[in-house]
């Protein structure tokens, strides 16, 4: 009866994830609707850091000291930074474009390490990557139509997703010893000041801050910071406690389907082609990071 209740457990913990990952590039939507993408990223990481802070306090004493440069740069590369790229991204493309192009971080995972962690080469990374990149290309280009300021803008998206997986091995490469609870929660404190200070250069203490638009935007953007990243990351690490690694990283496979009714739901416009790399592109990330696993198993 245990066993059946800690498998219920983790699989109401993995749903809860999905949705809330998948729900968060609709958020981003709502959130540009009547502020501007740099106000949206920046209330986003810094709602996150104000929940998180706690956690931060308390565990900042488990971060060695010749660390902390690499925490930081962490939070840059693994937060600040594509917050504001898919933000910038959705002001031009669907965010259930957005979602299915963040399906590719495990893909660049891996595609920077090979190329700037000197991981070593094995064939069916090469194959996953390869394949996970033709189903962007048909995806990008399934509207039939070459448009380059949709092109340009989804770059942004993909960039962040490259960022993604530099950050993940910096911190396997640079900080495996210290508790990834800890690099986050105060990698998000670090940046408190700053998204202060680009919060009033922006100038959203001088909006109508009570005008319904921008309270919506700004309660959207909040949601994202404290459920989308800080109550998600709490959740993720728990879940990779309880179950393992390999069943949490599947949330992979679930958060672009959420994004993609989200999208349907908001009247965006989604067809056969796009479906079809969004399946292409998991199939590459499933040869990449799962074949080998695989193949243990069959040994």
């Amino acid at each position: 009866m245990s066993a059946y209740r800690g498998v219920l457990i983790n699989g109401i913990v993995f749903a809860a994830l999905c949705i809330i990952w998948g729900s968060s590039f609709i958020l981003m939507k709502e959130g540009i609707k009547h502020l501007t993408p740099y106000q949206v990223a920046t209330i986003r990481i810094l709602s996150a850091g104000i929940v998180l802070l706690p956690v931060a306090i308390r565990l900042w004493k488990n971060i060695p000291p010749n660390k902390l440069g690499y925490v930081f740069l962490s939070g840059v590369l693994g937060s600040f930074f594509p917050a504001y790229l898919f933000c910038i991204a959705e002001t031009k493309i669907d965010s259930s474009l957005a979602g299915f192009l963040n399906s590719l971080t495990p893909v660049f995972t891996i595609f920077t390490g090979l190329l700037f962690f000197g991981q070593v080469f094995q064939l069916h990374k090469l194959i996953g990557v390869l394949i996970a990149i033709s189903g962007m290309l048909v995806m990008l280009f399934a509207k039939g139509s070459i448009n380059m300021q949709y092109l340009s803008y989804s770059c942004f998206a993909l960039v962040a997703t490259i960022l993604y997986g530099l950050n993940i091995n910096l911190v396997g490469r640079h900080l495996h010893e210290v508790g990834s609870l800890a690099v986050v929660a105060v990698s998000f404190a670090m940046l408190l000041l700053p998204c202060l200070i680009i919060l009033w250069l922006t100038g959203y203490f001088s909006l109508p801050l009570t005008q319904t638009g921008v309270l919506f935007s700004s309660g959207a953007s909040s949601v994202l910071g404290i459920m989308g990243t800080a109550v998600a990351t709490i959740l993720f690490y728990i879940l990779i406690k309880r179950s393992s690694g390999l069943f949490a990283s599947m949330v992979t496979y679930g958060i672009p389907f959420i994004a993609l009714s989200w999208g349907v739901l908001a009247g965006e416009t989604i067809n056969g082609w796009q479906i079809l790399g969004l399946v292409i592109i998991l199939a590459g990330v499933y040869v990449t990071t799962r074949w080998k696993a695989l193949n243990k198993n069959k040994m």
